[in-house]
């Protein structure tokens, strides 16, 4: 498993925290280990389509991922 964080932008409240939360909650795989604002730590089995549907689901919640480390 690889543990990334990522950087994330928009998120200004708690209220942006559950957000992304409940989006990476929602993918099979990903282990959603902390979110705070402006970052989400998550540790999965790191696939390029599996990296780019954590990218969409977060985006789908209205922010913008803006890198991964």
């Amino acid at each position: 498993m690889t543990t990334e964080t990522l950087r994330i932008e928009g998120m200004t409240c708690n209220h942006c925290v559950m957000a992304v939360r409940k989006a990476l909650a929602g993918l099979e795989g990903i282990q959603v280990d902390d979110v705070q604002i402006g970052s989400a730590t998550i540790s999965y089995d790191k696939t390029d389509e599996r990296a780019a549907a954590v990218d969409a689901a977060i985006a789908a919640a209205g922010f913008t991922v803006t890198s991964h480390e």
